[in-house]
């Protein structure tokens, strides 16, 4: 296995910025659609409008949520580094394949053991 971790430690960190900068847009997008959904008298707008406006806010949560769980992995994968413990697998401790980890800087199992993972 041939793991650059200087490498993988600058594509997460450049990672980690974008989805910072995402979650940011998102918190800013998601206040501004909240004042924007009352009229001048604070009343709410058209039942139409307001139904828009909600999943509109649900679909901009949901991203947040996701982007929140991606800053995680990246976070860990960041102390797997630090422990020298990256690119094996924390589940069975084998080596995480070098085009998996090309792929997914943050991965933290091997192929095999996501399979079983997501299988159930």
């Amino acid at each position: 296995m041939s793991i650059d971790v200087n490498q993988a430690r600058t594509r997460l960190l450049a990672e980690r910025e974008r989805v910072l900068a995402e979650v940011a847009v998102l918190q800013d997008d998601l206040s501004h659609s909240i004042e924007e959904s009352f009229d001048e008298d604070g009343n709410d707008s058209h039942l139409a409008d307001s139904a828009t406006e909600t999943v509109d806010r649900e679909i901009e949560q949901s991203l947040g949520d996701n982007a929140e769980h991606l800053l995680t992995n990246i976070d860990e994968a960041l102390s797997r580094i630090d422990a020298g413990t990256y690119g094996s697998c924390v589940r069975c401790g084998k080596p995480i394949g070098d085009e998996r980890l090309a792929a997914l800087p943050y991965a933290a199992k091997c192929i095999e053991c996501k399979r079983l993972e997501e299988r159930g």
